[in-house]
């Protein structure tokens, strides 16, 4: 195991400072969560994108939202096949075990799964057309996004309705979850659409029945 080395120095003196003030502020509910378990009421499927900070925008505290990260912010379609699944684990423990009443999908401007999606598509991406490509497999799965975009007027009209496409495409996959899609018939749980712009800090939702986004 000798490829497992020491944090980085910057890191620690981070650790350090975080203990000393944001932590020992907050014991009491630190120790709250430690002992009571966590009880989100949302469940946030976001992109591993480090600009994407979805507890900022929300003001969320620490036990309020249960997170999942992934490329592009996607959800597979529901499948038994006996292999690993990370965000369909994610989701069935979020839903079926912490029994969150709301998911959010939140995708986001300057996506680089969205545009690695499009150029696989339109043929500008081999790399990710081959079967040993984790990335190019996983964006097979926004490519009935692209197809509905793919007659955009321009390359950058395109990518800007893929990355909200990768939200459409998500929700719809999450109703594929007879779990998921059970909890929505009764009531117990709901799903919400959501498109951020990293420069302009704008967000924008999406309404299933008009079938499009608009901001907040």
């Amino acid at each position: 195991m000798d490829h497992a080395r020491p944090l980085p120095s910057y890191l620690v003196q981070r650790y350090h400072g975080w203990r000393a003030t944001g932590y020992a502020e907050n014991q009491a509910w630190y120790r709250h969560l430690a002992e009571q378990g966590q009880h989100p009421r949302a469940m946030v499927i976001s992109c591993c994108d480090s600009r994407v900070h979805v507890t900022s925008i929300f003001g969320a505290d620490q036990g309020e939202f249960f997170i999942h990260r992934n490329i592009a912010n996607l959800v597979p379609p529901f499948e038994t096949d006996g292999g690993q699944h990370g965000t369909s684990a994610a989701v069935e423990y979020a839903v079926s075990a912490l029994r969150v009443a709301h998911i959010l999908v939140i995708g986001h401007s300057a996506c680089g799964g969205a545009k690695g999606c499009q150029q696989m598509c339109s043929g500008q991406a081999p790399e990710l057309e081959e079967k040993t490509s984790f990335v190019g497999r996983w964006l097979e799965i926004l490519r009935p996004g692209f197809e509905r975009v793919k007659d955009e007027s321009d390359t950058a009209a395109q990518l800007s309705a893929l990355e909200r496409q990768t939200v459409v495409v998500s929700l719809e996959n999450l109703m594929s979850f007879p779990f998921v899609s059970g909890r929505v018939a009764a009531g117990a749980l709901s799903l919400h659409g959501l498109w951020h712009d990293i420069g302009s800090g704008a967000l924008e939702q999406y309404d299933a029945v008009r079938g499009s986004f608009s901001q907040l």
